[in-house]
């Protein structure tokens, strides 16, 4: 599944892998959670961190 997605995900990816709606993927995004690069008004993180936190690593 992990490698179905490109190695910099957007937050529709998070918001299509997690099933969840576009506030609550920005709202996780902007938790500090894991890491994430903000690039003007976009968001974006690598996809390993994404996984490695969902897997709770």
């Amino acid at each position: 599944m992990q490698t179905n997605y490109p190695e910099v995900l957007q937050v529709t990816d998070i918001q299509q892998i997690l099933g969840i709606g576009r506030r609550q993927a920005y709202e996780l995004a902007n938790s500090g959670q894991f890491h994430v690069i903000r690039i003007g008004k976009s968001i974006r993180v690598a996809r390993d961190v994404f996984f490695s936190w969902m897997n709770g690593n």
